[in-house]
Protein backbone atom coordinates (compact mmCIF):
# COMPACT_ATOMS: atom_id res chain seq x y z
CA UNK A 1 0.00 0.00 0.00
CA UNK A 2 1.29 3.51 -0.80
CA UNK A 3 2.00 5.94 2.02
CA UNK A 4 0.85 9.51 2.54
CA UNK A 5 1.21 12.13 5.26
CA UNK A 6 -1.63 12.52 7.74
CA UNK A 7 -2.24 14.37 11.01
CA UNK A 8 -2.98 11.55 13.45
CA UNK A 9 -4.68 11.81 16.84
CA UNK A 10 -3.02 9.33 19.18
CA UNK A 11 -4.27 10.76 22.47
CA UNK A 12 -7.42 12.77 23.16
CA UNK A 13 -6.54 16.37 23.95
CA UNK A 14 -2.96 16.06 22.70
CA UNK A 15 -1.52 17.75 19.58
CA UNK A 16 -1.98 15.88 16.32
CA UNK A 17 1.09 14.11 14.96
CA UNK A 18 1.97 14.36 11.28
CA UNK A 19 3.21 10.95 10.21
CA UNK A 20 3.23 8.49 7.35
CA UNK A 21 0.17 6.27 7.00
CA UNK A 22 -0.88 3.63 4.49
CA UNK A 23 -3.83 4.16 2.17
CA UNK A 24 -5.51 1.51 0.03
CA UNK A 25 -6.57 1.89 -3.58
CA UNK A 26 -10.26 2.69 -4.06
CA UNK A 27 -12.52 -0.37 -4.05
CA UNK A 28 -16.00 -0.84 -5.42
CA UNK A 29 -17.97 2.42 -5.38
CA UNK A 30 -14.97 4.39 -4.07
CA UNK A 31 -12.77 7.19 -5.36
CA UNK A 32 -9.38 8.52 -4.32
CA UNK A 33 -9.17 12.28 -3.94
CA UNK A 34 -5.86 14.08 -3.62
CA UNK A 35 -6.61 17.05 -1.42
CA UNK A 36 -5.80 20.71 -1.99
CA UNK A 37 -7.56 22.13 1.05
CA UNK A 38 -9.29 21.08 4.25
CA UNK A 39 -11.04 23.39 6.70
CA UNK A 40 -11.00 22.95 10.46
CA UNK A 41 -14.45 22.41 11.93
CA UNK A 42 -15.24 22.54 15.64
CA UNK A 43 -16.53 18.97 15.31
CA UNK A 44 -13.01 17.83 14.44
CA UNK A 45 -11.72 19.56 17.55
CA UNK A 46 -14.42 18.07 19.76
CA UNK A 47 -13.67 14.58 18.47
CA UNK A 48 -9.93 15.06 19.01
CA UNK A 49 -10.62 16.18 22.58
CA UNK A 50 -12.64 13.03 23.27
CA UNK A 51 -16.02 14.76 23.54
CA UNK A 52 -17.83 11.91 21.79
CA UNK A 53 -15.45 9.03 22.41
CA UNK A 54 -14.25 6.88 19.52
CA UNK A 55 -11.24 4.72 18.66
CA UNK A 56 -7.63 5.84 18.54
CA UNK A 57 -5.42 6.35 16.68
CA UNK A 58 -7.63 8.30 14.30
CA UNK A 59 -7.48 10.75 11.42
CA UNK A 60 -10.10 13.50 11.62
CA UNK A 61 -11.02 16.16 9.08
CA UNK A 62 -14.13 16.22 6.90
CA UNK A 63 -14.40 19.58 5.12
CA UNK A 64 -12.20 19.11 2.06
CA UNK A 65 -11.71 19.75 -1.65
CA UNK A 66 -9.31 18.31 -4.17
CA UNK A 67 -8.95 16.32 -7.38
CA UNK A 68 -10.05 12.78 -8.20
CA UNK A 69 -6.87 10.78 -8.83
CA UNK A 70 -8.15 7.19 -8.92
CA UNK A 71 -11.54 5.51 -9.36
CA UNK A 72 -12.79 2.08 -8.33
CA UNK A 73 -15.42 0.15 -10.22
CA UNK A 74 -19.04 1.22 -9.83
CA UNK A 75 -18.09 4.71 -8.66
CA UNK A 76 -20.60 6.81 -10.56
CA UNK A 77 -19.89 9.23 -13.38
CA UNK A 78 -16.63 10.67 -12.09
CA UNK A 79 -13.38 10.91 -14.01
CA UNK A 80 -9.75 11.20 -12.98
CA UNK A 81 -8.98 14.91 -12.90
CA UNK A 82 -12.42 16.02 -11.69
CA UNK A 83 -12.29 18.77 -9.06
CA UNK A 84 -14.58 17.85 -6.16
CA UNK A 85 -15.62 18.63 -2.63
CA UNK A 86 -15.49 15.77 -0.11
CA UNK A 87 -18.14 15.44 2.60
CA UNK A 88 -18.73 13.11 5.54
CA UNK A 89 -22.23 12.23 4.28
CA UNK A 90 -21.74 8.58 3.36
CA UNK A 91 -25.22 7.68 2.14
CA UNK A 92 -25.94 4.11 1.08
CA UNK A 93 -28.74 5.25 -1.21
CA UNK A 94 -31.09 2.38 -0.38
CA UNK A 95 -32.00 2.39 3.33
CA UNK A 96 -35.38 3.89 4.35
CA UNK A 97 -33.81 7.26 5.21
CA UNK A 98 -31.86 7.55 1.97
CA UNK A 99 -34.81 6.32 -0.09
CA UNK A 100 -36.97 8.88 1.70
CA UNK A 101 -34.70 11.75 0.66
CA UNK A 102 -32.84 12.09 3.98
CA UNK A 103 -29.29 10.88 3.24
CA UNK A 104 -27.76 12.77 6.17
CA UNK A 105 -29.36 10.24 8.53
CA UNK A 106 -28.45 7.15 6.50
CA UNK A 107 -29.13 4.01 8.53
CA UNK A 108 -26.33 1.87 7.09
CA UNK A 109 -23.42 1.84 9.57
CA UNK A 110 -19.84 2.48 8.53
CA UNK A 111 -16.89 1.04 10.43
CA UNK A 112 -14.01 3.48 10.13
CA UNK A 113 -11.58 0.93 11.56
CA UNK A 114 -12.17 -1.22 8.48
CA UNK A 115 -11.65 1.69 6.13
CA UNK A 116 -8.86 2.35 3.63
CA UNK A 117 -6.17 3.68 6.00
CA UNK A 118 -3.71 1.99 8.34
CA UNK A 119 -0.72 3.09 10.37
CA UNK A 120 2.70 2.96 8.75
CA UNK A 121 3.32 -0.49 10.23
CA UNK A 122 -0.09 -1.81 9.10
CA UNK A 123 -1.93 -1.33 12.38
CA UNK A 124 -5.56 -0.19 12.76
CA UNK A 125 -6.26 3.48 12.09
CA UNK A 126 -9.69 5.07 12.39
CA UNK A 127 -10.99 6.91 9.33
CA UNK A 128 -13.06 9.28 11.43
CA UNK A 129 -16.39 10.51 10.11
CA UNK A 130 -15.94 8.25 7.06
CA UNK A 131 -13.54 10.83 5.73
CA UNK A 132 -10.18 11.29 7.49
CA UNK A 133 -9.33 14.43 5.53
CA UNK A 134 -6.48 15.71 7.70
CA UNK A 135 -4.33 13.89 5.17
CA UNK A 136 -2.85 14.34 1.72
CA UNK A 137 -5.37 11.93 0.19
CA UNK A 138 -8.67 10.28 1.05
CA UNK A 139 -10.48 7.25 -0.29
CA UNK A 140 -14.24 7.69 0.11
CA UNK A 141 -17.52 6.47 -1.33
CA UNK A 142 -18.45 8.26 -4.55
CA UNK A 143 -21.71 9.44 -2.96
CA UNK A 144 -19.63 11.62 -0.61
CA UNK A 145 -18.26 13.87 -3.35
CA UNK A 146 -19.68 16.52 -5.66
CA UNK A 147 -18.02 17.97 -8.72
CA UNK A 148 -17.21 21.68 -8.62
CA UNK A 149 -16.27 24.19 -11.34
CA UNK A 150 -12.69 23.92 -12.62
CA UNK A 151 -11.96 27.55 -11.77
CA UNK A 152 -13.34 27.50 -8.22
CA UNK A 153 -10.70 27.96 -5.54
CA UNK A 154 -10.32 24.80 -3.49
CA UNK A 155 -9.85 26.84 -0.30
CA UNK A 156 -13.29 28.35 -0.85
CA UNK A 157 -14.90 25.16 -2.16
CA UNK A 158 -13.97 23.05 0.86
CA UNK A 159 -16.23 25.21 3.05
CA UNK A 160 -19.21 23.79 1.18
CA UNK A 161 -18.47 20.34 2.61
CA UNK A 162 -19.83 21.09 6.09
CA UNK A 163 -20.10 24.56 7.60
CA UNK A 164 -21.94 26.16 4.70
CA UNK A 165 -24.36 23.34 3.94
CA UNK A 166 -25.04 22.86 7.65
CA UNK A 167 -25.94 26.49 8.25
CA UNK A 168 -27.73 27.31 5.02
CA UNK A 169 -29.45 23.94 4.99
CA UNK A 170 -30.69 24.35 8.56
CA UNK A 171 -32.45 27.56 7.60
CA UNK A 172 -33.85 26.38 4.27
CA UNK A 173 -34.36 22.61 4.69
CA UNK A 174 -34.88 22.11 8.43
CA UNK A 175 -36.56 25.35 9.53
CA UNK A 176 -38.28 25.62 6.13
CA UNK A 177 -38.23 29.39 6.41
CA UNK A 178 -40.64 31.36 4.29
CA UNK A 179 -40.36 34.92 3.08
CA UNK A 180 -41.38 37.39 5.78
CA UNK A 181 -40.68 35.17 8.77
CA UNK A 182 -38.46 36.19 11.68
CA UNK A 183 -35.37 34.29 12.79
CA UNK A 184 -32.99 34.25 15.74
CA UNK A 185 -29.58 32.68 15.18
CA UNK A 186 -27.72 31.79 18.39
CA UNK A 187 -23.99 31.77 17.69
CA UNK A 188 -22.27 33.82 14.99
CA UNK A 189 -19.36 31.48 14.25
CA UNK A 190 -18.80 29.61 11.00
CA UNK A 191 -22.09 27.67 11.02
CA UNK A 192 -24.03 30.59 12.49
CA UNK A 193 -22.95 32.98 9.76
CA UNK A 194 -24.15 30.49 7.18
CA UNK A 195 -27.46 30.04 9.00
CA UNK A 196 -27.80 33.82 8.78
CA UNK A 197 -27.05 33.64 5.06
CA UNK A 198 -29.61 30.89 4.64
CA UNK A 199 -32.26 32.95 6.41
CA UNK A 200 -31.45 35.93 4.21
CA UNK A 201 -31.63 33.83 1.05
CA UNK A 202 -34.97 32.39 2.21
CA UNK A 203 -36.36 35.93 2.51
CA UNK A 204 -36.56 36.34 6.29
CA UNK A 205 -37.92 39.70 7.45
CA UNK A 206 -35.72 40.09 10.52
CA UNK A 207 -32.63 38.06 11.42
CA UNK A 208 -31.37 38.56 14.96
CA UNK A 209 -27.86 37.28 15.71
CA UNK A 210 -27.03 36.39 19.32
CA UNK A 211 -23.42 35.98 20.39
CA UNK A 212 -21.05 36.56 23.28
CA UNK A 213 -18.97 39.27 21.58
CA UNK A 214 -19.76 42.52 19.78
CA UNK A 215 -17.12 41.80 17.13
CA UNK A 216 -19.01 38.71 16.01
CA UNK A 217 -22.29 40.58 15.98
CA UNK A 218 -20.72 43.18 13.70
CA UNK A 219 -19.55 40.42 11.34
CA UNK A 220 -23.01 38.85 11.46
CA UNK A 221 -24.49 42.03 10.01
CA UNK A 222 -22.15 41.73 7.04
CA UNK A 223 -23.65 38.30 6.33
CA UNK A 224 -27.26 39.43 6.57
CA UNK A 225 -28.25 39.86 10.22
CA UNK A 226 -30.56 42.83 10.69
CA UNK A 227 -30.01 43.05 14.45
CA UNK A 228 -27.51 41.84 17.05
CA UNK A 229 -27.96 40.92 20.70
CA UNK A 230 -25.22 40.18 23.21
CA UNK A 231 -25.79 36.86 24.93
CA UNK A 232 -24.11 38.30 28.01
CA UNK A 233 -27.18 40.43 28.74
CA UNK A 234 -29.30 39.28 31.67
CA UNK A 235 -32.25 38.40 29.41
CA UNK A 236 -31.10 38.59 25.79
CA UNK A 237 -34.39 37.12 24.53
CA UNK A 238 -36.12 40.32 25.67
CA UNK A 239 -33.81 42.38 23.44
CA UNK A 240 -34.51 40.00 20.56
CA UNK A 241 -38.25 40.37 21.24
CA UNK A 242 -37.95 44.15 20.93
CA UNK A 243 -35.86 43.83 17.74
CA UNK A 244 -38.63 41.72 16.21
CA UNK A 245 -41.22 44.38 16.91
CA UNK A 246 -42.66 42.92 20.08
CA UNK A 247 -43.01 39.28 19.06
CA UNK A 248 -41.09 36.04 19.26
CA UNK A 249 -39.26 34.36 16.40
CA UNK A 250 -40.73 31.91 13.92
CA UNK A 251 -37.47 29.93 14.14
CA UNK A 252 -34.48 29.87 16.45
CA UNK A 253 -31.38 28.27 14.99
CA UNK A 254 -28.98 27.06 17.71
CA UNK A 255 -25.61 26.78 15.96
CA UNK A 256 -23.36 26.29 18.99
CA UNK A 257 -22.95 23.24 21.20
CA UNK A 258 -23.34 25.20 24.42
CA UNK A 259 -25.95 24.06 26.92
CA UNK A 260 -26.91 27.63 27.99
CA UNK A 261 -27.83 28.29 24.35
CA UNK A 262 -30.16 25.28 24.34
CA UNK A 263 -31.63 26.18 27.72
CA UNK A 264 -32.55 29.65 26.50
CA UNK A 265 -33.64 28.80 22.94
CA UNK A 266 -37.38 28.39 23.68
CA UNK A 267 -37.47 31.84 25.26
CA UNK A 268 -36.85 33.44 21.87
CA UNK A 269 -39.73 31.63 20.17
CA UNK A 270 -43.08 33.07 19.20
CA UNK A 271 -46.34 31.15 18.98
CA UNK A 272 -45.97 28.17 16.68
CA UNK A 273 -42.23 28.68 16.43
CA UNK A 274 -39.59 25.99 16.40
CA UNK A 275 -36.04 25.72 17.64
CA UNK A 276 -33.64 23.95 15.29
CA UNK A 277 -30.86 22.06 17.10
CA UNK A 278 -27.66 22.27 15.04
CA UNK A 279 -24.72 22.69 17.43
CA UNK A 280 -23.55 19.49 19.13
CA UNK A 281 -22.83 19.56 22.89
CA UNK A 282 -20.53 16.95 24.41
CA UNK A 283 -22.03 13.56 25.16
CA UNK A 284 -23.84 13.49 28.48
CA UNK A 285 -24.62 17.22 28.53
CA UNK A 286 -28.29 17.91 29.35
CA UNK A 287 -30.54 20.89 28.62
CA UNK A 288 -33.76 21.87 30.41
CA UNK A 289 -37.00 23.44 29.21
CA UNK A 290 -40.61 23.72 30.34
CA UNK A 291 -42.68 21.48 28.06
CA UNK A 292 -46.08 22.82 29.12
CA UNK A 293 -45.26 26.24 27.69
CA UNK A 294 -44.13 24.80 24.39
CA UNK A 295 -47.20 22.58 24.21
CA UNK A 296 -49.57 25.43 24.98
CA UNK A 297 -47.94 27.74 22.41
CA UNK A 298 -47.59 25.09 19.72
CA UNK A 299 -43.79 25.28 19.72
CA UNK A 300 -41.26 22.56 19.09
CA UNK A 301 -37.66 21.35 18.81
CA UNK A 302 -36.22 19.71 15.73
CA UNK A 303 -32.73 18.33 15.11
CA UNK A 304 -30.83 19.13 11.93
CA UNK A 305 -27.80 17.11 10.86
CA UNK A 306 -25.63 18.64 8.14
CA UNK A 307 -28.46 20.95 7.14
CA UNK A 308 -30.66 18.04 6.02
CA UNK A 309 -29.00 18.41 2.62
CA UNK A 310 -28.91 16.23 -0.43
CA UNK A 311 -25.39 17.18 -1.52
CA UNK A 312 -25.88 16.37 -5.20
CA UNK A 313 -28.81 18.83 -5.21
CA UNK A 314 -27.83 21.47 -2.69
CA UNK A 315 -24.10 22.00 -3.26
CA UNK A 316 -24.50 22.89 -6.97
CA UNK A 317 -27.31 25.27 -5.96
CA UNK A 318 -25.07 26.95 -3.39
CA UNK A 319 -22.20 27.19 -5.88
CA UNK A 320 -24.58 28.96 -8.25
CA UNK A 321 -25.57 31.39 -5.50
CA UNK A 322 -21.88 32.03 -4.82
CA UNK A 323 -21.19 32.72 -8.49
CA UNK A 324 -24.08 35.18 -8.50
CA UNK A 325 -22.64 36.96 -5.46
CA UNK A 326 -25.60 35.97 -3.27
CA UNK A 327 -23.69 33.58 -0.99
CA UNK A 328 -20.52 34.73 0.75
CA UNK A 329 -17.72 32.15 0.88
CA UNK A 330 -14.41 34.00 0.54
CA UNK A 331 -15.34 36.16 3.51
CA UNK A 332 -15.68 33.08 5.72
CA UNK A 333 -11.97 32.28 5.60
CA UNK A 334 -10.12 33.70 8.59
CA UNK A 335 -6.70 32.23 7.81
CA UNK A 336 -4.82 29.92 5.48
CA UNK A 337 -2.25 27.58 7.00
CA UNK A 338 0.30 25.02 5.87
CA UNK A 339 -0.28 21.37 6.73
CA UNK A 340 2.60 21.41 9.20
CA UNK A 341 0.82 24.28 11.02
CA UNK A 342 -2.35 22.29 11.68
CA UNK A 343 -2.01 22.37 15.47
CA UNK A 344 -1.53 26.14 15.36
CA UNK A 345 -4.61 26.46 13.17
CA UNK A 346 -6.59 24.33 15.61
CA UNK A 347 -5.44 26.45 18.54
CA UNK A 348 -6.48 29.60 16.68
CA UNK A 349 -9.90 28.08 15.95
CA UNK A 350 -10.37 27.23 19.63
CA UNK A 351 -10.04 30.91 20.58
CA UNK A 352 -13.48 31.41 19.06
CA UNK A 353 -12.37 34.38 16.96
CA UNK A 354 -11.97 32.51 13.67
CA UNK A 355 -14.78 31.97 11.19
CA UNK A 356 -12.97 29.15 9.32
CA UNK A 357 -9.29 28.27 9.18
CA UNK A 358 -8.21 26.39 6.06
CA UNK A 359 -5.23 24.06 5.66
CA UNK A 360 -3.63 24.18 2.20
CA UNK A 361 -1.61 21.24 0.89
CA UNK A 362 1.54 22.04 -1.04
CA UNK A 363 1.62 19.73 -4.05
Amino acid sequence: MPTIKAAVCREFGAPLVIEDIQIAAPGFGEVEVTLDAVAICHSDISYAEGAWGGDLPAVYGHEAAGTVTAIGTGAGNFNVGDPVVVTLIRACGSCPSCAGGEPTICETPYDGLRGPIKTADGGPLMQAMACGAFAEKVVVNHRQIVRIPDDMGRDVACLLSCGVITGVGAAVNAAKLRAGQDVVVIGAGGVGLNAIQGARIAGARRIVAVDMTQDKLDIAREFGATDGVLATHKAPWKAAFRALGGRGADAVLVTVGAIPAYDSAPRYLGRGGKAVMIGMPHSGAMAEYEPVTMSFLGQGFIGSKMGDVVIQRDIPWMIDLYQQGRLKLDELISGRWRFDQINEAIADTKTGSAKRNVILFDR
